[in-house]
């Protein structure tokens, strides 16, 4: 067998079990969080773990991870209608206390590592917890009610993409578009 066979089959067994879960977890609001909640805090450690190699910049992965995941909490309680707005106010105190920090900091850079704890927030933390305003929905009645279609939906074009992105450049890519990238 072929190592590009190889790599399909591998691919295609993790990507069964990997949609089984979502859309499993998809079918209870508890386990739509608790999955999400995990995987942005894992997503932010790796994340802060990754850039924390660049030269010159150190970011607390601990906090930032913490902040990411009870933003997403934070998210989840707000637009499931089981908590305040006065939720948020930790983690903006969390976000305003890691840029106070930097700045007393010996560290060479430390706009720079701070700019790098935002971006974790921008573009881990806050796109995991859109999903919590995709599946969360106001009703007629003022109450609000549990979706999972929309945001099904959204993984569904996703996983096509990627699916037919891959199968396309595995059948008519010579050559790559983006060398530094692909």
């Amino acid at each position: 067998m072929s190592d590009k066979m190889k790599n399909l089959i591998t691919r295609a067994i993790t990507g069964v079990f990997f949609v089984a879960a979502v859309v499993t977890c998809f079918l209870r609001p508890e386990a739509m969080i608790f999955l999400f909640a995990l995987v942005t805090g894992l997503t932010v450690w790796e994340f802060t773990g990754i850039v924390n190699n660049i030269e010159n910049v150190s970011v607390n992965r601990f906090l930032s991870t913490v902040a990411a995941v009870y933003f997403f909490l934070g998210m989840a309680g707000y637009c499931s209608g089981i908590v305040p707005s006065a939720v948020f106010i930790p983690y903006l105190l969390t976000v305003v206390y890691m840029f106070i920090s930097e700045l007393y900091t010996k560290a060479p850079n430390s706009i720079n590592n701070w700019a790098y704890t935002m971006l974790s927030q921008m573009y881990i933390a806050l796109p995991f917890s859109t999903i919590n305003v995709l599946a969360f929905n106001a009703t007629p009645d003022g109450n609000v009610a549990y979706n999972y279609m929309i945001p099904l939906c959204v993984f569904i074009f996703l996983w096509a993409n990627d699916t037919g992105a891959y199968c396309s450049g595995s059948l008519f890519g010579k050559h790559k578009l983006f060398p530094r990238v692909s």
